[in-house]
């Protein structure tokens, strides 16, 4: 049974793949599909993981995975997000896109964590999001530093975030972070504005009303934002594994030695 309050882990994996040929969670990366990455990061960190996807997305074999079927349209991140939430029952998700290799187990404990902070009341999405947008980049603090009723930001309290997105260099990643249940409805809301004919938001665009909290990623995380979109994409990411892998026997090798003398 997981822990009171810990996330649901959800892989998101409804994208049609048209830059890398299609199914891109089957793709193979060194030997293994390419969602396995982000759910092996996933699992090792949380109790219940699922994977969402449109009705038609091909999946490699992955013993133990729930996996949620997603309406079939529009094909975009957030009707997986919502149908996420919608599954979870009153549970927060942790999101992960299925082509994000690198992210690791230790960046999942520390958005995991980040989102279990205690927090008073919810603050209203605009009182939020209007306080994020008067913060300059520059200031906001590691995720160690933040603390219920904050975004993330010095000198600023615009109350609880309803998510917690990884973010470089102020950008954020909304297909890696931890959504609460009362985003739903703003995020629904997207949707709703779409289908009486306005344009489909992009996903930071979405998330701006929530007024998420940004978790850095730092140099302790590596890689992992990158994505893997296309054919090239995935040669460099064969070639990032390889030289981390060959770090990881030096780094081995030179252990042994202190070791053993």
């Amino acid at each position: 049974m997981a822990p009171r309050g810990e996330p649901v882990g959800v892989i998101l994996a409804g994208g049609l793949g048209r830059r890398i040929g299609g199914a891109k969670a089957i793709v193979e990366l060194c030997g293994r599909p390419l969602i396995a990455y982000p759910m092996y990061a996933l699992r090792a960190v949380l109790t219940d993981v699922a994977i969402v996807g449109k009705p038609d997305t091909e999946l490699p074999s992955l013993p133990g995975a729930a996996v949620w079927s997603e309406p079939a349209l529009p094909r975009h991140p957030l009707v997986g997000i919502l149908h996420a939430l919608g599954m979870a029952a009153g549970r927060p998700v942790l999101v992960c896109a299925g082509d994000l290799p690198f992210v690791t187990p230790a960046l999942i404990e520390r958005i995991a964590r980040a989102s279990r902070a205690p927090a008073a009341d919810r603050a209203p999405a605009a009182r939020r999001a209007a306080a994020a947008s008067r913060i300059p980049a520059a200031s906001r603090i590691p995720d160690e530093d933040l603390t219920p009723g904050t975004t993330g930001s010095a000198g600023a309290d615009p109350g609880p975030s309803l998510a917690v997105l990884a973010a470089c260099g102020g950008a954020a990643q909304p297909l890696l972070g931890c959504y609460e249940p009362g985003a739903a409805e703003p995020l629904a809301s997207a949707l709703a504005d779409a289908a009486q004919g306005a344009r489909l938001p992009t996903m930071r665009e979405a998330v701006a009303a929530l007024g998420p909290r940004l978790l850095e990623v730092g140099d302790e995380d590596g890689d992992a934002l990158f994505n893997v979109n296309c054919a090239q994409d995935l040669l460099k990411a064969e070639a990032m594994l390889a030289a981390n892998s060959a770090k990881r026997e030096v780094v081995g090798a030179h252990a042994r030695r202190q070791l053993h003398g």
